[in-house]
């Protein structure tokens, strides 16, 4: 059975990166297969400080691209806890897109990624 998270351990992440050329697609927008790669990125980051144990992930549930992130604009990346079972956790991750000179913010994106707790032995323990 699932329980909300502890609030007394770190829930939340937030990482930025600026966009560059080599991350994008051939419309100068940020690759969505980048842009997975930071959201699980985040979510294992944000899972980690929270459990202090080994973690994968299990799966991604639905990502939602809403607006693209151009070249030159930054990146953020929000996790957050949203459930801790017994041996894994949801971590929500959104991806925000904003223009660096402007401050105009935008959620580009927004999905959900499991993650397990596992020992050195590749087998799930409690969180």
């Amino acid at each position: 059975m699932s329980k909300k998270y502890k609030k007394d351990k770190p829930s939340e992440t937030r990482m930025v990166k600026m966009v560059f050329p080599n991350q994008t697609n051939h419309y100068s927008t940020l690759f969505a297969g980048e842009a997975l790669s930071m959201m699980d990125l985040t979510a294992f980051i944000t899972g980690s400080r929270y459990t202090r144990k080994m973690l994968v992930t299990a799966s991604s549930e639905k990502i939602d691209f809403k607006v693209p992130i151009k070249h030159g604009q930054l990146a953020e990346f929000i996790g957050r806890i949203v459930k801790a079972g017994t041996t894994s956790i949801t971590v929500e991750v959104e991806m925000y897109g904003e223009d660096l000179l402007s401050g105009k913010r935008q959620l580009s994106a927004r999905g959900n990624f499991i993650l397990v707790a596992i020992d050195k032995k590749g087998k799930p323990v409690k969180v």
